[in-house]
């Protein structure tokens, strides 16, 4: 009889269901591509359906079902911290507790009520704790008989960051810190002050801080401050935060806004207000605080495990400009990161918990990750895309086969025209990988301000990344090794650089310069958060870059997903279709259909 494994994250962002059949991935996706509600925390209702039509199980038959952490060990904290600073957080205690209370003490009957609805019969549920749930995700499909294991969030339980060795089916944890001492919270603190949004907004702190001027006597001044007055940061990479600052404890902000404009003579920023040279100042030296405590973690899991692979999971996971530093660590040989590294991963990192720890089953040997490109959500047939079209009125679609269709989508790549393209089976984890994607050319210099304004309606400063070839990643980028799950940033290649830029411009004029040879995937600071493509993993995108690399010489593309601002990337044809039809995008490409927006 088979093992089929259900795992499960929900309940504070990113909700998720992955499902395991005898230690294999069969699929896994995020609730927000079916709600339409980005981020969505609610109980993955739609998603665990997925995942068992995928497989072809029906509820009574999954064997095991996995949570992906341990909710009674996040209320003692919780009571705990209000506890340690009380009377200070009265209003947030208040707010909090009845909740607690009347429903997430109660976890484990609030779940069996959503699975109960489901069809489910009542099984004995499994609590692995949030990092192990991380830890799993990331080294249990890595291809790696054994590697150190290093894990960065903003708080699981009590931990926030473990360092652990995996070997086999064994995962040991060597090392933790704790609440409130997190570097995922820290840096949500930043996100909070610049005026972005806390655990979505991240991304654009990573992407803003590249502005920042780092020979500027302000953004030394702040680095400084950050490390004498908020960070006390030791040898190992652990440190403690001086809590006067933070409010994310015991209130319902993250911030002690007062404390932090006297410190650094700079107020919160509004989400409204203009961005500024002093802001993007501050990002840099944010991320350069968030660099230094990660590479000091990673040498200290390398040291502490004697391993020369290393695995990374949790949020901050997906911060790729340190993934690119971790890379030139001496003595790392392998660093491998799961495209799931936040705490939608920590469903599929439960399934795998589940499967390997607590059930005592060996890792079958693997060459390769087992995430299979990340391509673990809903696919549909040409024949499903040709019913959902005909239901809209006006649309004059094309079936092409796939050497016509090849031809005709590299042809309107490098003519300028921006193509939504929607293929196989949907990408688990935040990046469009290929299938879920709005593509256009890095060389066009006017094609990342014409996304970000006509497609996306988002900030015109934030970075497109590229998708390249394989084979060809070292001839555009300082890259020997792989990156496909677009985790990894790293610089231009020289001969590819414009060196000869205007050093007088301002903060926003600087993003209408031509930087390099492939500038829409250029940032200002001639990096690019890449991923590369391989034959083995997505044969008709792969086929795509190559059709374009016959015509124009260049294997390689923009590579956004395939949404708008504040929505999630699209899971069927209709949402395409519908994302298609409000944005200025200029072709969508839906399986073996072609539509141009013009006819």
């Amino acid at each position: 009889m088979a093992e089929i494994i259900l795992g499960i994250s929900a309940f504070f962002h990113d909700s998720a269901a992955a499902l395991v059949v005898d230690g294999k991935i069969i699929a896994a996706a995020q609730e927000e591509r079916f709600s339409r509600i980005k981020n969505d925390s609610a109980f993955p209702s739609a998603a665990i359906k997925y995942v068992l039509e995928e497989a072809g199980v029906h509820p009574e038959e999954v064997t095991q079902i996995a949570f992906y952490e341990k909710p009674l060990l996040k209320f003692e904290r919780l009571l705990e911290t209000y506890h340690a600073f009380a009377p200070n957080g009265l209003r947030s205690f208040l707010k909090a507790m009845p909740v607690w209370l009347k429903d997430k003490l109660f976890f484990r009957r609030m779940i069996n009520s959503e699975l109960k609805a489901l069809g489910f019969p009542r099984l004995k549920l499994l609590f692995p704790e949030h990092h192990l749930s991380h830890a799993a995700s990331a080294f249990y499909p890595s291809s790696f008989e054994e590697a150190a294991i290093l894990t960065i969030d903003g708080v699981g339980e009590w931990a926030n960051m473990t360092i652990a060795r995996g070997s086999g089916n064994k995962i040991k944890i060597l090392k933790e810190q704790h609440f409130p001492h997190s570097l995922g919270l820290f840096y949500s603190a930043i996100t909070y002050y610049l005026g972005f949004e806390v655990n979505s907004g991240e991304y654009k702190v990573m992407g803003l801080a590249a502005y920042g001027d780092p020979e500027a006597e302000e953004t030394k001044v702040f680095i400084k401050k950050l490390f004498d007055e908020i960070v006390d940061l030791r040898e190992d990479g652990s440190f403690l935060l001086n809590m006067e600052y933070f409010r994310f404890a015991t209130h319902l902000t993250m911030t002690n806004d007062k404390k932090w404009s006297a410190l650094f003579g700079v107020f919160r920023r509004g989400k409204e207000d203009k961005l500024q040279q002093l802001h993007a100042n501050l990002a840099f030296a944010a991320q350069k605080v968030l660099e230094k405590i990660v590479l000091r973690l990673a040498r200290t899991a390398l040291n502490l495990t004697g391993s020369k692979n290393l695995v990374l999971a949790g949020g901050v996971a997906l911060n790729g400009v340190a993934n690119g530093k971790i890379m030139e660590i001496e003595g790392l040989s392998e660093l491998w990161i799961p495209p799931a590294a936040g705490d939608s991963g920590g469903a599929l990192g439960a399934a795998l918990a589940t499967w390997h720890i607590s059930l005592n089953n060996e890792r079958e040997p693997i060459s390769e990750d087992a995430m299979q490109g990340s391509y673990l959500g809903p696919g549909y047939s040409n024949e499903q895309i040709g019913s959902m079209i005909s239901k809209y009125t006006g649309l004059n679609f094309r079936y092409l086969e796939e050497t016509s269709l090849l031809e005709e989508t590299a042809k309107a790549i490098e003519n300028g025209l921006i193509v939504g393209w929607f293929q196989g089976r949907m990408e688990f984890g935040p990046r469009a990988l290929g299938n879920r994607s709005i593509l256009g050319d890095a060389r066009n210099p006017e094609m990342q301000r014409k996304i970000n304004q006509k497609i996306k309606f988002r900030e015109s400063f934030r970075p497109f990344a590229p998708s390249v070839l394989e084979d060809d990643v070292s001839e555009y980028f300082d890259l020997s090794s792989c990156s496909p799950y677009m985790l990894l940033v790293r610089e231009v290649k020289a001969a590819y650089k414009n060196e000869n830029l205007n050093k007088s411009l301002g903060f926003m004029e600087r993003l209408d310069e031509k930087r390099s040879a492939i500038p829409a995937v250029t940032h200002v600071d001639y990096t690019a958060r890449i991923q590369t493509v391989s034959k083995k993993t997505n044969l008709r995108y792969w086929k795509l870059l190559n059709t374009l690399k016959e015509r124009t010489g260049d294997g390689i593309v923009i590579n956004t997903s395939f949404n708008i601002k504040d929505e999630p990337i699209v899971c069927s044809p209709q949402d395409a279709i519908d994302c298609f039809l409000k944005t200025e995008m200029d072709m969508l490409v839906l399986g073996n259909y072609v539509l141009y927006k013009e006819k």
